[in-house]
């Protein structure tokens, strides 16, 4: 087997990006569920409340894992920093700056206040190395844009740490992989050594604790080198202790007890390991052909527009049927029932969205931009010139 069939076959991981549309699907419910469950009273409600939060943390999560997985699956020895940073500024940028124009406009439309504090730094994606108490910075615009500040990190970070990764024998991966993920469970205990005040608004957390867990780019490259290291693991045919449904299991008992944990620590520090675990898990099933349903045609395809998906919902949320942007929404009781029907409505808008992004915004895009184009004949070298044909006798 040729090194080129190697790495076309390595880049097949249809499994991986149908999860990748379940991530962004506990995202949605994230932002749904705090918009409605309020509106439902009960203690049974208030008591959920933490379990669709922890949904879009794991969410989030996921998709910083799978980054450095799959960057790191899907490399090649003769790519160059250039080109793969060309690649992924064309990948983020324009669906990041389509949504934040349409943000704006919605803003406009709901008499939401435009100040260069909550738009200039969304634009250039850096809200998130700003901590900001009311999260006015961070949620800027298009909300969960500030993620992207993150994945700019780990992108200019990233032909470096591969470097450094790949020089670790196969033998000492396991230790590298324990080391970082001790690392990301300790961020919450350095979190606490911050000042207490402020607090947020509405949950009453050290905003400091919260920003320099969750929000802060350093703190969560961690979990992209996490990924890292696991797609090396993996590569280099290491031994993983769990196959797709104990990793499942695992990954769900994590949720579970993360969701319950205090202070900080219900973000991160309990389930980026098992995450990690279960994409890898999912990866080698992958290759050998075993995973069915989330590397079936339909998840497969949706998986391909998660990303429009990611940014596309929370717009939807905030200026389609729920109307979260509205205050006067939020004591407006709803039925259960009338919670899962505005939920499957933000859904299938966001879906269409998402589809029109995708397919007039991302894929143009990357077909246009994510490569330099060849120079014109008139523009190489005399050598390399096409030369006419010789005349037919």
């Amino acid at each position: 087997m040729t090194a080129s069939t190697t790495a076309i076959e390595r880049s097949r991981l249809p499994a991986l990006t149908g999860a990748r549309f379940l991530a962004a699907c506990m995202v949605l419910v994230c932002h749904v569920g705090i918009a409605l469950i309020p509106r439902l009273g009960g203690t049974r409600a208030a008591g959920a409340q933490r379990y669709v939060e922890a949904a879009g943390n794991v969410g989030v999560s996921f998709f910083f894992v799978l980054s450095g997985f799959i960057l790191t699956w899907v490399s090649r020895p003769d790519d160059t920093a250039r080109r793969f940073w060309r690649r992924r500024l064309v990948k983020i940028f324009p669906n990041h700056l389509v949504t934040l124009a349409a943000a704006l406009l919605l803003m406009l439309s709901a008499s939401v206040p435009i100040t260069a504090v909550n738009t200039v730094p969304t634009v250039f994606l850096v809200q998130s190395w700003i901590p900001e108490q009311d999260a006015v910075i961070n949620y800027g615009g298009n909300a969960p844009s500030w993620s992207l500040a993150c994945e700019l990190l780990f992108y200019l970070s990233f032909p470096l740490l591969l470097r450094v990764t790949r020089g670790i024998r196969p033998g000492h991966l396991w230790r590298w992989l324990a080391g970082t993920a001790v690392l990301i469970a300790l961020v919450p205990l350095v979190a606490g050594l911050l000042p207490a005040r402020p607090t947020m608004p509405l949950t009453n957390d050290h905003w400091w604790a919260v920003w320099f867990t969750y929000y802060f780019p350093v703190t969560r490259l961690l979990e992209f080198a996490l990924g890292v290291l696991t797609a090396l693991l993996v590569m280099r045919g290491r031994r993983l202790p769990f196959g797709v449904v104990p990793a499942l299991a695992l990954a769900v008992v994590a949720f579970v007890a993360g969701a319950n944990l205090p202070g900080v620590y219900d973000r991160v520090a309990a389930t980026s390991l098992p995450l990690a675990l279960l994409i890898g898990a999912l990866a080698r099933a992958d290759v050998a052909d075993r995973v069915r349903v989330l590397g079936s045609r339909l998840l497969v395809r949706l998986g391909e527009v998660s990303y429009s998906l990611y940014l596309v919902h929370y717009l939807v949320v905030a200026y389609g049927p729920i109307g979260a942007v509205h205050p006067e929404n939020w004591a407006k009781p709803v039925s259960l029932a009338g919670a899962f029907g505005y939920g499957a409505l933000t859904l299938a808008i966001s879906l269409v969205l998402a589809w029109l992004l995708y397919t007039c915004v991302e894929a143009p895009a990357m077909r246009r931009f994510s490569r330099p184009r060849p120079p014109k004949a008139a523009d190489r070298p005399a050598e390399t010139a096409p030369q006419p044909s010789a005349p037919s006798t």
